[in-house]
């Protein structure tokens, strides 16, 4: 396995909306490592900006920013609309609340929706409605639904899974749509949650999320019955926008880029909980969340430390038939238990 070269899982991602609608903004903020008031010089996006991004392992983000321009929206649908619909994967289509034309809005995106169905209907849809933080707080959640069900109505075949999300790049919403984006992306998602499972039983954990290490983005999570009980459901969002302030600060006081300063791991002792959080592989970083206690704190980091070689190839395989998918997670499973009986043993 270890000289073993995966062929590149490409997924081809559209994002789309009206030109002011916040698309390059979000991008921006989410793999480029700007901070939302940096945003405020970008220019409008000419055409289709695009973006190449190895995420995961072996999986490829081919992402199409697509200007929403009148003129360059009638082209993707007409004289460009076999180049751009064709074998898509996820479209995201940006919604700005503050729009005075919603209904001419609603009818680009229905265009957008039929094209999609005609070429690419396995895709996945969602839908932000951006620029949130303009609205009142008391307002904000009755508007959303009153949105969603418009867009909903226009969805077509995607009338059932279309996601829609509340966002503003100025809170940690951004980061819960996102998330649940790059969710949807990831390959043997379940056989990922199995391991990270058997990880938390193997060191008493309460919760174990895994982050991807240049957005950190949340890929998904697992928790325990005592973890269940944290009240604090936008847990996952607000962690990545803090992780994300934390590697700012990082780069200001090293004299780095955002993107490029990367920290191995850190840990925080406090008499109510222990965290750790950690590289897992070059494209992951794990958070532990675990009760109190130096002995339980330096034993999460052996079996974490053991867990690394092993998740490394084990994460980025390309999906395979279930019979294979268990035979193979029997294997890393044995291994992982010899390890972590020579951690405890050490």
């Amino acid at each position: 396995m270890d000289g073993l070269k995966l062929k590149p899982r490409k997924k081809k991602v559209l994002l789309m909306g009206k030109s002011g609608s916040g698309k390059s903004s979000m991008r921006n903020i989410i793999f480029s490592n700007y901070v939302a008031k940096d945003v405020r010089r970008l220019g409008a996006t000419i055409d289709v900006d695009y973006s190449r991004i190895k995420f995961l392992g072996n999986l490829i983000l081919n992402l199409w920013d697509c200007g929403g321009q009148d003129a360059f929206t009638e082209n993707y649908l007409t004289s460009q609309k076999p180049y751009v619909f064709s074998e898509v994967g996820v479209l995201i289509y940006v919604f700005d609340i503050e729009s005075r034309e919603f209904d001419q809005d609603l009818k680009t995106y229905s265009a957008v929706i039929k094209a999609l169905q005609e070429y690419s209907p396995r895709a996945a849809v969602f839908s932000l409605i951006h620029k949130m933080d303009l609205v009142q707080a008391d307002f904000r959640a009755k508007l959303l639904q009153e949105r969603s069900d418009m867009i909903r109505e226009k969805s077509e075949c995607f009338e059932r899974t279309v996601q829609t999300y509340a966002t503003s790049i100025w809170d940690e919403t951004l980061y819960k749509a996102w998330g649940m984006i790059v969710h949807s992306l990831v390959p043997n998602l379940d056989t990922i949650e199995r391991y990270l499972s058997h990880m938390m039983d193997v060191i008493n954990a309460e919760e174990v999320i895994l982050f991807e290490q240049a957005t950190f983005l949340t890929v998904t999570s697992v928790t325990s019955k005592i973890g269940d009980r944290n009240p604090y459901y936008d847990r996952y969002e607000r962690l990545s926008n803090i992780i994300k302030t934390f590697k700012h600060s990082l780069a200001h006081f090293t004299s780095s880029s955002a993107s490029s300063h990367q920290f191995h791991e850190f840990h925080i002792k406090t008499p109510r909980f222990n965290l750790v959080m950690s590289r897992l592989t070059n494209n992951t970083y794990v958070l532990v969340i675990l009760p109190p206690g130096e002995v339980e704190l330096e034993c999460t980091r052996l079996n974490i430390g053991a867990a690394r070689d092993e998740f490394a190839r084990f994460h980025v395989i390309p999906e395979m038939g279930r019979e294979g998918s268990r035979a193979e997670r029997d294997s890393k499973d044995a291994k992982m238990n010899g390890k972590e009986r020579a951690s405890a043993n050490g």
